[in-house]
């Protein structure tokens, strides 16, 4: 039997290192990679037999579900976004996933859209939080504090100017005049000196620049980053579930307010010690108990939830593959 390992397209002018974090935490599993797969075009495989991980996002490209005969799949941590479902659910698609049914689902949400189709499915959370694997000692920790994409689905100028049509459009509906926004609701609850004084850091770098390779390199640096953390405030998930797997405390930041973003999250929210924040008005709440602002003197413990469904999913995933 050969293995695989998902890669995935690029969007025009950037793409999402956290695809690439989800592919090394199914990477620790396998006994080797033979083939690399992109999760765009798993209907065009044709070749030997492969077991391939199917967790993350499907999909962009909804009109190559579904994946290929000659692909052998282990679905764990597999999320449909409601964007996708009506096509991904076609007869063919329902067929499909009745053959290989149970399918652990990444959140609720798409195991209750399977579950409404007569697909058995449950939630299993995300693989990212098997990534204990990448954890070090306490006393490797160094007193850093990163800031990872916060409030990234706040208007932000690499997407409000994307192209010139989306660039019009967004003028027109008024984005492009909030562009301020984020750092504004930002400063309502985190300090300005610890504003000035942590590192920020991008999970989506530009496209057409790095090779596979380097990608994935790019992925195992972050998580040695995070692994030593003294705290990390992002509104990733595939950030912040991995802080999880690594023992360093992770504030997540809510601000989202589209069904697209948080369907993604039904069920995987409550693993987090969050801040919820109104993006109309920048007003804020917390679930640990923040007194004033978040700050360099700050110190969070993980609610430590997720342990379970981290020892499910290592069980399923290595039972599959034996």
């Amino acid at each position: 039997m050969k293995y695989g390992l998902l890669t995935y397209d690029e969007n025009r002018k950037f793409f999402n290192v956290g695809d690439n974090i989800q592919s090394l935490a199914a990477k620790q599993f396998l006994p080797q990679v033979d083939v690399y797969l992109n999760r765009e075009r798993l209907g065009n495989y044709k070749g030997e037999r492969v077991k391939l991980i199917m967790n993350g996002w499907f999909t962009h490209n909804i009109h190559n579900w579904v994946p290929s005969n000659d692909i052998d799949p282990v679905f764990v941590s597999f999320h449909m976004n409601n964007t996708a479902a009506p096509f991904m659910l076609s007869e063919k698609g329902i067929s499909y996933l009745k053959q290989h049914q149970p399918i652990g689902c990444r959140d609720q949400f798409t195991a209750d859209t399977l579950n409404e189709k007569g697909i058995e499915a449950y939630f299993t959370g995300c693989l990212t939080l098997t990534l204990d694997s990448y954890k070090v000692d306490d006393s490797e920790r160094e007193d850093k504090v990163y800031i990872v994409d916060p409030l990234y689905n706040y208007p932000r100028p690499e997407k409000v100017f994307y192209n010139p049509k989306i660039t019009v459009k967004n003028i027109l509906n008024g984005k492009a005049f909030q562009l301020g926004k984020k750092n504004k609701h930002l400063k309502n609850f985190i300090s300005k000196e610890l504003l000035k004084k942590a590192e920020f850091i991008n999970q989506e770098p530009p496209s057409n620049t790095y090779s596979d390779e380097q990608k994935f390199q790019m992925a195992e640096d972050l998580l040695n980053k995070y692994a030593r953390a003294r705290m990390v405030i992002t509104s990733r998930i595939h950030c912040a579930l991995p802080c999880l797997a690594l023992g360093t405390p992770v504030i997540f930041v809510n601000g989202f307010d589209s069904f697209v973003d948080s369907c993604r999250f039904d069920g995987i929210l409550e693993l987090f010690n969050r801040i919820d924040i109104n993006s109309q008005t920048g007003d804020f709440t917390s679930n640990f108990g923040l007194e004033g602002k978040v700050d360099a003197n700050t110190n969070i413990k993980n609610l430590e939830k997720h342990h379970d469904l981290a020892n499910a999913l290592k069980k399923t995933v290595k039972e599959a593959l034996s």
